[in-house]
């Protein structure tokens, strides 16, 4: 909570702090000029966005978000974080921003794309309710200045802290979710250009599936798009972790989860044909390769090679048609698996 906090407060120029940097990168991947993270870091790729977009609109290409540029995004560049109180139903620069700030403090809502709907109120709730505060789902100048109290910022930079120390990679580690081998792996091939985004474990039916990492439960349900029985954990920093194909869930929305909490049980729903789990890890939204950063000593010895098929569960050109449709206004439960 207290990264939202000081981020929210801090006094920076317009398009200076990662709240607002993270508003712009939202707004031009939203008009496909932007393809990396919105992480709230400027660098080379989202100057060259930003270019872009000003080359689009005949203003001067300074690669600098200034006033006219952010007039040229409509509402994707207005209004300033903290000038109204946010709600339901709002859009814009100041509800990507604030959904930048709870996915970095691990509240949620999973995605910042500037539309406040209700895994964003969700995600603010439990801010408020971790800050002490009024729990309305209202995110405006009062709320954010009632953040600024109470805790200091944490010192460690992990986004889970599943374990001992840190994995392979860094300081984000993450435990296995089930035992067992690891089938098709991230970045096989699904043909038509499609791409695995996740690690697939050809396990039992039934199979206890444990979280993998600290984190909030920030989804727990029905996917039309491919994944089934869904559980997606809200970590630190960014990261998420999605189990899907759950034959059944066993965590809610809202709960507090550890690694070796057990939020669902192993099964084949969703676009797929025999049991398995599909795990995956994201940051800020983008699919990222699971294995460097799980821990030495749950890590799979053997994957199957890139490019190769050892399992082929999901995403075949025999698909089940979905159970039920996605409720309106909820992104994972839209989110397609074959993409």
């Amino acid at each position: 909570m207290a990264l939202v906090v000081i981020a929210l407060v801090a006094p920076a120029p317009a398009g200076a702090s990662p709240a607002s940097t993270a508003a712009l990168q939202a707004a031009l991947g939203q008009l496909q000029l932007y393809d990396g993270y919105v992480d709230g870091i400027g660098g080379p790729l989202t100057r060259r966005a930003v270019v872009a977009f000003q080359r689009r609109r005949g203003l001067a290409a300074d690669g600098v978000p200034g006033p006219r540029t952010r007039r040229a995004l409509g509402w994707r560049g207005r209004p300033a974080l903290g000038s109204r109180t946010m709600r339901v139903g709002n859009r814009g620069w100041d509800v990507a921003a604030l959904q930048y700030l709870l996915q970095r403090a691990g509240h949620g809502a999973g995605r910042a794309d500037g539309l406040f709907g209700p895994l964003t109120r969700a995600a603010v709730m439990r801010a408020q309710a971790a800050a002490g505060i009024g729990v309305d789902g209202l995110a405006g100048p009062a709320t954010i200045r009632s953040w600024r109290g109470g805790e200091s910022a944490p010192s460690a930079p992990a986004a889970s802290d599943p374990g001992p120390g840190p994995g392979p990679s860094g300081p984000v580690s993450f435990y296995r979710p089930v035992a067992g081998p690891i089938g098709d792996g991230f970045g096989v091939s699904r043909g038509g250009g499609r791409v695995h985004q996740g690690l697939d474990f050809p396990v039992s039916q039934g199979t206890p599936v444990q979280a993998s990492g600290v984190g909030t439960t920030i989804f727990a349900g029905y996917n039309a798009g491919g994944y089934g029985n869904l559980v997606v954990v809200q970590h630190r920093l960014g990261y998420t972790t999605w189990y899907a194909h759950l034959s059944a869930i066993t965590t809610s929305v809202g709960a507090a989860v550890e690694g070796g909490t057990q939020v669902g049980l192993v099964g084949s729903t969703g676009y797929s044909t025999g049991p398995h789990l599909h795990f995956e890890v994201r940051r800020y939204d983008t699919p990222i390769d699971p294995m460097p950063m799980m821990l030495s000593g749950t890590a799979a010895r053997a994957l199957a090679p890139r490019g190769g098929h050892s399992e082929e569960l999901e995403c075949g050109a025999r698909r089940p048609a979905p159970r039920k449709a996605a409720p309106a206004g909820d992104w994972i439960a839209r989110e397609p698996l074959c993409r």
